[in-house]
């Protein structure tokens, strides 16, 4: 696809700044573009890539009198650039057409416009699917689940009942949406399940990463705040409530009944407690044990986790700890000789 440097700009939200009728045919990284490609520029870590790219057009976020060839000039160039994306690269995934012959789909069941469900998928009674979305193949959706439009739900994905799934949401390959949540009570000498009868509840514009699991609620509900983005192998577990446009990166564990607030981090092997509470805007490093209650805007991180820039100083002295064992010792044995000394 040919498209006039200028017109791409229009499509990306950008300015031009050079040449606008230099012809774009594709997109790639600063390192790996070649003639015909635009790239980007958005971590300045990557400057020094501008002097040897061979992109024809990068995307920036201000003017750079030397580059030596167009600039797209856009407030977010990274942006700018997944428009850029979308518009060379069509969506690659195929979406099955209709109802697939070998899916079972429940008599009560109600499919949208133009939703489509895959080969050996199974919609149980009383589903609701809303217009456009699609379940691939070997996806299960409970009974009396209802999901809104324009989802996709990719192959072996596992939704128990009861579930309620907002508009635009993705749930990768093998996440389990649904699922008892992790509760019993010591009875004399044996556990004893304690009933989960609570759902989970995704709202609009969540993405749910693959062999990600999250739990039902105990009672009540489970609940994923709107535009929050979850990684693979995350665990979530029962009553947890995530608020807004958080992250939640690979391999954290949330325990039950913690609160997330909105636009909160959390980076990958994070792990956080039950029963507490993480403000808005807080930020939990990666591989954190958080057992406390997090401020907003706090950073954190260490175990157990920290104010971040305690943490640091915490790290920085236990680089130190073999001298200073070493110090200790050689100070003992000093005290010890100056000891008999005296005695003496």
């Amino acid at each position: 696809m040919e498209t006039p440097l200028k017109q791409l700009a229009e499509i990306v939200g950008g300015e031009v700044d050079g040449d606008g009728s230099v012809i774009i045919t594709g997109v790639a990284g600063i390192k790996e573009a070649q003639p015909g490609d635009i790239t980007f520029l958005a971590d300045p870590r990557y400057e020094k890539y501008l002097k040897t790219t061979r992109a024809s057009a990068i995307i920036v976020s201000k003017r750079i009198p030397d580059a030596g060839r167009p600039l797209v000039l856009s407030g977010n160039p990274y942006v700018a650039f997944i428009r850029a994306v979308r518009h060379f690269v069509p969506e690659r995934n195929g979406r099955p057409v209709g109802v697939d012959p070998t899916a079972v789909v429940a008599p009560s069941a109600v499919l949208g416009a133009d939703a489509s469900v895959g080969a050996n998928a199974v919609v149980e009674e009383d589903v609701t699917v809303g217009d456009g979305s699609v379940i691939h193949a070997g996806a299960y959706v409970g009974k009396r689940t209802r999901i809104g439009a324009g989802c996709v739900i990719y192959p072996n994905v596992s939704i128990r009942e009861d579930t309620v799934i907002g508009d635009n949401v993705i749930i990768h390959c093998g996440a389990v949406i649904g699922s008892d949540g992790f509760g019993y009570a010591l009875d004399g000498d044996a556990y004893v399940k304690i009933p989960q009868v609570g759902n989970v509840v995704l709202e609009d514009d969540v993405e749910v990463g693959a062999n990600t699991t999250i739990d039902r609620a105990t009672t009540g509900s489970t609940v994923v705040g709107r535009g929050t983005k979850i990684d693979n192998l995350a665990m979530i577990a029962h009553n947890v409530r995530i608020g807004e446009n958080s992250i939640v990166v690979a391999q954290v564990g949330i325990g039950g009944s913690t609160e997330i607030g909105k636009g909160v981090n959390l980076a990958g092997q994070a792990g956080v407690a039950g029963h507490i509470k993480i403000g808005d805007g807080a930020v939990v490093a990666a591989q954190a044990g958080v057992t406390k209650s997090v401020g907003p805007g706090k950073c954190v991180s260490g175990y157990p986790a920290r104010e971040h820039s305690l943490a640091k100083k915490v790290y920085a002295a236990l680089q130190r700890l073999p001298e200073l064992i070493k110090k200790v010792a050689d100070l003992s044995e000093r005290v010890r000789r100056l000891e008999e000394k005296s005695d003496g």
